[in-house]
């Protein structure tokens, strides 16, 4: 009888020993898991790291010194259960969207060394798809002898097999990009930001870096987007409205909710930013009477030959983030008219009557915001 009684005790005491020991294992994987990720994931810019040691634990406290771990310890502690890990000594490209695995297979072969060392490339939200063309085709200008201009840039971009090889990669585009009134199908579809690519890297595979990113930044929109009454190319759409009407403003949601109100009502935009991409026209000069009585895909003015009451057929810019989420989760209110002023304030109206005299009240008190 007592034997058994110790045999029960030995058992709880194993199983108590045994459930403590799964739960710090656990315990200890998911913060392993945080500790170990990405600092930033957002965040590609690019960041020059020199590693003057090959002694890894130096390495690390310098690492999270520079913002490219979020720990340490738990580097070191990584490291010393890989011992046959050993940190190159060089200069090394890194971003904190990276995880720590990933800086430390840099590290290890010294992959992207000085001599090895790619090139960073911005991509500015609100530019036009031919903006990024002159970029891209600066950036490897400078590394490449093999000279390019943005006009063989914009070829790779439109040509029909790379844009039917991104419908069928990608759940979020479809053919509607093929509609022979878009001037550039994947125009919107890049997303802005700063990226690093090989030396080497082609003009496809700088642009399907951008679309892919692209991709990723609305996954989490995914349910949002499924029961939308609006279709993923109309959401770019709106959004890169948004992106050029709104960037002078404090609320994008705000200016989302206007639009929303007048595509409700069937009356035109009426937005300017889409009549210059209409006539292919650049901000620093004005439009005239015969832009915007263009007849076009984009023109949204009502003085338009051919109105358009609705969206245009496609994205006239690369929206950012904050665009595409105004759009996707706009503010709900009755106004069809507003207005910033020099600090970004954003004044709505109602009325056309009640938007003409906000405008006027601005420039009384010197707020107008003059371009």
């Amino acid at each position: 009888m007592f034997k058994r009684k110790k045999n029960t005790l030995l058992n709880k005491i194993v199983f108590v020993i045994l459930a403590l020991f799964i739960i710090g294992l656990l315990s200890f994987v998911v913060i392993s898991k945080i500790y170990l990720g990405p600092v930033d994931v957002k965040d590609n810019t690019p960041i020059e790291f020199v590693s003057d040691s090959s002694s890894g634990y130096a390495t690390a406290v310098k690492l999270e010194k520079a913002g490219l771990v979020k720990n340490a310890l738990f580097l070191k502690l990584y490291l010393k259960l890989h011992p046959n890990i050993v940190f190159k000594k060089g200069t090394y490209i890194l971003t904190k969207s990276m995880s720590v695995e990933e800086i430390i297979s840099i590290l290890d072969d010294g992959g992207k060394s000085k001599e090895n060392e790619g090139i960073g490339i911005t991509f500015i939200e609100g530019k036009r798809l031919t903006d990024y063309a002159k970029v891209i085709a600066d950036k490897l200008n400078k590394v490449n002898t093999n000279k390019i201009t943005a006009d063989d840039v914009m070829k790779v971009i439109d040509n029909d097999e790379f844009v039917n090889k991104m419908i069928d990669k990608y759940w979020f585009i479809t053919d509607t990009i093929k509609n022979s009134n878009i001037y550039h199908p994947l125009e919107g579809y890049l997303f802005p930001e700063t990226f690093e690519f090989k030396k080497d890297a082609t003009v496809e595979e700088i642009v399907e870096r951008l679309i892919s990113t692209m991709g990723q930044k609305l996954e989490v929109y995914k349910d949002e987007l499924e029961i939308s009454d609006y279709t993923v190319h109309e959401l770019l759409t709106l959004a890169s409205i948004i992106e050029l009407e709104g960037a002078n403003s404090d609320d994008r949601k705000g200016v989302a909710g206007v639009f929303y109100n007048r595509l409700a009502t069937g009356e035109p935009l009426g937005s300017d930013v889409t009549t210059y991409y209409g006539v292919r026209k650049d901000f620093s000069r004005d439009l005239s009477k015969a832009n915007l009585r263009a007849c076009n895909g984009y023109n949204t003015r009502a003085e338009s030959e051919c109105p358009i009451y609705g969206l245009p057929v496609g994205p006239i810019c690369s929206p950012s983030l904050a665009s595409i989420s105004a759009t996707i989760e706009p503010e709900e209110h009755d106004y069809y008219y507003f207005v910033a002023d020099k600090s970004k304030k954003t004044y709505f109206s109602k009325t056309y009557s009640e938007h003409v005299n906000t405008i006027k009240e601005l420039k009384d008190k010197g707020l107008w915001y003059e371009y």
